[in-house]
C-alpha cells in the first residue's frame, strides 16, 4: 500500500504529527510519501517517486482549510482523503490528534466507507472559459462596492430572483457547514445530492436560502452598474466579475472521496463541533 502524506508544513504540530504517521505506517510496512520539496525534511520518498495511480490514500494533517488546499493541488491524485484535524472546526477531517494510532489501524485493516461527496464545476463568461471547481462552495461578494449589489439567478435558464444583497454563496452539502452557515443557510447532510444557494445580508428579508437539485445548471448574472465583484471557489480561485458577465456552474462529475471511519458518528460530530447542548430523553 502507498500513502500520500501533507502535514500542514508550517506548522510545528502538524510536523510532529507527520513524523509520528510516518514511523507507524511504516512499521505497518506501508509505503509513505511526501510532496518533493519536504521529502528531505522527514526522510520520506517524494511524491513523484511514484505514479499518481499507486497511491490509494491521502492523510492530510492540518483542518479543513488543508484539505481544500491539498485536494485542490493534487485533482489529479483520485484517491480517498483521511483528514487529521489539527485545526477549529475541522468538518472534513475525522481524525482528532488523540486518535491517530487507532484511526490509522482501523483504515489498514479496512474499518472504514469512502464517501463521494458532490463537488461544483463552471465557467465564467470573461474569463475564457478558465475552469471553476468547488468542494465546498463558490461565493459572489460585492469585493469593492460600499452599498449592495444586485444579482440574477437563473436555474435551468429559468428565472429564481434578483438578490439585492452584499452577495450570494452556492455551496455543496460539504460545504453547508463553512461560510453559507453562517450567512443563515441549513446544515445539508453530506449524502445529500443537491446545492444550496443562501443569499449573504439581502435588503429583502423575504429572502431566504433555497436548496436545488444538483442535476440543474445555475447561472449567477451580475447586473449593477457598479463596480466588478469578485468570485472565490473554496478561497482559493480567484475571478472577477464586471457587469454583464455571468458564471454557469454544475454539479461535477469528479466527486470529493474522503474517507468515513466506522468509528465516526456525523452527527456526533455535529454536536460537538457546535457545542450543542440538548440531551438525549
Amino acid at each position: 500500500m502507498i500513502i500520500a502524506l501533507f502535514p500542514r508544513i508550517r506548522d510545528c504540530k502538524a510536523q510532529e504529527v507527520a513524523r509520528e504517521v510516518l514511523s507507524f505506517l511504516s512499521h505497518r510496512e506501508v509505503t509513505v510519501v511526501v510532496e518533493d520539496d519536504t521529502a528531505p525534511l522527514f526522510g520520506a520518498p517524494p511524491l513523484s517517486s511514484v505514479h499518481p495511480e499507486e497511491i490509494q490514500f491521502l492523510v492530510i494533517i492540518g483542518g479543513d482549510g488543508t484539505i481544500l488546499h491539498v485536494a485542490h493541488r493534487y485533482a489529479h491524485l483520485d484517491a480517498a482523503i483521511l483528514g487529521i484535524n489539527l485545526g477549529q472546526l475541522g468538518f472534513m477531517a475525522d481524525v482528532q490528534a488523540s486518535d491517530i494510532i487507532p484511526s490509522l489501524n482501523a483504515l489498514l485493516d479496512g474499518a472504514y466507507t469512502i464517501q463521494n461527496r458532490t463537488t461544483i464545476e463552471g465557467v465564467v463568461s470573461n474569463d475564457r472559459g478558465r475552469a471553476l471547481f468547488a468542494i465546498n462552495d463558490c461565493v459572489l461578494h460585492r469585493a469593492p462596492n460600499p452599498s449592495l449589489v444586485e444579482i440574477s439567478i437563473f436555474i435551468d435558464d429559468l428565472f429564481l430572483n434578483t438578490f439585492e444583497a452584499d452577495g450570494v454563496i452556492l455551496s455543496t452539502p460539504n460545504g453547508s457547514t463553512a461560510y453559507s452557515l453562517a450567512a443563515g443557510g441549513p446544515i445539508i447532510s453530506p449524502e445529500v445530492d443537491a446545492l444550496l444557494l443562501t443569499p449573504i445580508c439581502p435588503h429583502t428579508i423575504s429572502n431566504r436560502p433555497i436548496i436545488i437539485s444538483s442535476h440543474r445548471t445555475i447561472c449567477i448574472k451580475y447586473v449593477s452598474e457598479k463596480a466588478p465583484i469578485r468570485l472565490v471557489a473554496d478561497g482559493l480561485q480567484h475571478f472577477e466579475i464586471a457587469h454583464g458577465d455571468f458564471v454557469q456552474i454544475k454539479k461535477s462529475s469528479n466527486p470529493f472521496k474522503l474517507v468515513h471511519l466506522q468509528s465516526v458518528n456525523y452527527f456526533s460530530t455535529l454536536r460537538g463541533k457546535l457545542r450543542w447542548t440538548g440531551k438525549l430523553r
